[in-house]
C-alpha cells in the first residue's frame, strides 16, 4: 500500500502549514530537516544556484548529479535527476539564486524577512561575507528563526573545517564500536551503511526549528540555531556514550553483537543468518524452551542478562550451535510463537515488499514532469489530525523560480533583469 499522494487543493492542512523556510542548504543534514518540515506542511523554497553561464557547473544541490543510479524518464532515458537527490527534497519548490552576485544577496535580503525560517549549511563566515549570516538577517526580521548547520560548529578549534558524514563518523567514535571484533577475519573500523551523522544532525535540527518556532510564538523573538555534525554524533552515542563516562572503559567493536545485552545478535541458522535479539530474562527462558536447552536458563552463569554478559564468550557459542540444527523458518515461527525477539535480514527488495511496510504506507508514488510518476520512500510520521502530506514531487532546477519570486512582489521585468544579470 502506497501512502496517498495529494495535492495542495485537495490535502487536510499540515501541522506547518502557514510556516515558510527559506532553505540555502544542500546534499544532506540540512535538506534532510526541511524536508521534515516540508512534509508537516511548511512551504519549503529551496534556494540553489543557477547553472554557470557558457559552461563548469550545472548548478543546483550537488546531489542531483551524485549517481548513477538516475531517474529515468519517459522513454527510459536517464534524466539529470539522482536518485540521491530525489530522496531527500520532496514537497519542495525550487529557485535559483547566486549568492554570489550582490543582486542575488540581495534579493535573498529582500525574501527572507517574509519567511519563518532559514536553513543553510555554508562554511562558517560564508554568508556573514555575503550580508547573510543571522545577525544580519534578524536584524532585518528579530522573529525569524535562523539554523545553521555545519560540521563543528559556529564556535571551537575545528569551526573552519569541513565536516563530511564519513570524517565524522571516525572522529565522533561511531567507527570505534561499529564493525567486527579486532581479531577476528575482517575485524576493524567501519562506517554505517547510510549517513547517520548527516540524517540524525537534519532530525536534531528539526526539533530544534520546531522548539525555536514555539519560542517565537510565545515571545515574538527569533533565534539563532548552532547544529554541528559532530556534537550529533556525540550525542547519539547513547548507551555506550554514558559507559564511556561512568567507566572510563572506551567499548570495543563487537561486529553484530551487543555491548550490554547477550544473546542479542546475529546468528546463522541453517540456511543462513537471523537475528536473536533477547532482551529481558523472560525472553531468555522462553528462548531455551523453544531450542530445547531449560537448563540453560536454570544454569547460575545464565539465568540474568549481566551473568550472560560477563560469560558471554561461553554462552554465545553454545547458543550458535542450537541455531544451526534448524532452519530459519521454523526458528522465526517458534521464536515469535514464544515472544521472543527474533527477525530476518532483508535486503531492499524484501523490505518494500514486506506486508507490514506495505500496510504502513512506507512508499508513495507522485506524478513527475519527467519520469511521468515517480516512487519515493514516504514519512514515517503518523499524525492522526495533521498527517503528513505528499503534494510535490523532489523540484526540477529552479522550476519554481518565477512562480515563488511572483509572490514575494517582484514583477516580470524585475524577473528577466535578475536572469540576465545572472542573479537568478
Amino acid at each position: 500500500m502506497n501512502a496517498p499522494c495529494t495535492s495542495p487543493a485537495d490535502q487536510t492542512p499540515g501541522a506547518l502549514a502557514g510556516v515558510r523556510v527559506l532553505d540555502l542548504s544542500r546534499v544532506l543534514a540540512g535538506p534532510w530537516c526541511t524536508q521534515t518540515l516540508a512534509d508537516l506542511g511548511a512551504d519549503v523554497i529551496k534556494v540553489e544556484r543557477p547553472p554557470a553561464r557558457g559552461g563548469g557547473h550545472p548548478g543546483g544541490d550537488d546531489t542531483r548529479g551524485w549517481g548513477p543510479p538516475f531517474l529515468k524518464d519517459r522513454d527510459g532515458r536517464d534524466t539529470a535527476e539522482a536518485t540521491y537527490y530525489l530522496g531527500t527534497n520532496r514537497n519542495k519548490r525550487s529557485i535559483t539564486v547566486d549568492l554570489a552576485h550582490p543582486d542575488g544577496q540581495t534579493l535573498i535580503r529582500r525574501l527572507a524577512p517574509d519567511c519563518d525560517v532559514v536553513v543553510e549549511n555554508f562554511k562558517v563566515g560564508d554568508m556573514a561575507r555575503y550580508g547573510l549570516d543571522a545577525a544580519s538577517l534578524r536584524a532585518i526580521q528579530p522573529r525569524l528563526v535562523y539554523c545553521s548547520i555545519t560540521g563543528f560548529g559556529q564556535t571551537g578549534p575545528y569551526r573552519d573545517r569541513a565536516g563530511y558524514d564519513y570524517a565524522i563518523q571516525g572522529l565522533g567514535g561511531l567507527m570505534s564500536v561499529t564493525g567486527e571484533r579486532d581479531d577476528m577475519p575482517g575485524g576493524g573500523p567501519q562506517k554505517v551503511g547510510v549517513a547517520v551523522a548527516d540524517l540524525f544532525t537534519g532530525m536534531y535540527a528539526t526539533v530544534a526549528i520546531l522548539a525555536a518556532l514555539r519560542h517565537r510564538d510565545a515571545t515574538g523573538q527569533g533565534q539563532a540555531i548552532d547544529m554541528a555534525l559532530l556534537d550529533c554524533q556525540v550525542a547519539m552515542l547513547a548507551n555506550l556514550g554514558a559507559s564511556y563516562l561512568v567507566t572510563r572503559q572506551p567499548p570495543r567493536r563487537l561486529g553484530n553483537a551487543h555491548q550490554n545485552i547477550v544473546p542479542y545478535q546475529v546468528f546463522e541458522a541453517a540456511d543462513g543468518h537471523m537475528i536473536l535479539a533477547v532482551g529481558n530474562d523472560g525472553q531468555f527462558a522462553k528462548f531455551c524452551a523453544v531450542a530445547g536447552r531449560p537448563d540453560l536458563a536454570a544454569d547460575a552463569r545464565f539465568a540474568t542478562n549481566a551473568g550472560r554478559v560477563r560469560h558471554r564468550e561461553q554462552l554465545v557459542p553454545i547458543v550458535a550451535g542450537l541455531m544451526r540444527t534448524r532452519i530459519r523458518a521454523d526458528w522465526l515461527a517458534a521464536l515469535e510463537a514464544a515472544k521472543v525477539p527474533c527477525g530476518p535480514i532483508n535486503d531492499l527488495a524484501e523490505v518494500f515488499a514486506d506486508p507490514q511496510v506495505r500496510d504502513r504506507g512506507m512508499t508513495t508514488t507522485m506524478p513527475h514532469p519527467l519520469a511521468g510518476v515517480v516512487e519515493l520512500v514516504a514519512s514515517p510520521i503518523k499524525l492522526a489530525a495533521t498527517p503528513p502530506s505528499m503534494r510535490r514531487a523532489p523540484p526540477l532546477l529552479g522550476q519554481q523560480t518565477d512562480e515563488v519570486l511572483a509572490e514575494f512582489g517582484l514583477g516580470a521585468d524585475e524577473i528577466a533583469a535578475l536572469r540576465a544579470a545572472g542573479a537568478i
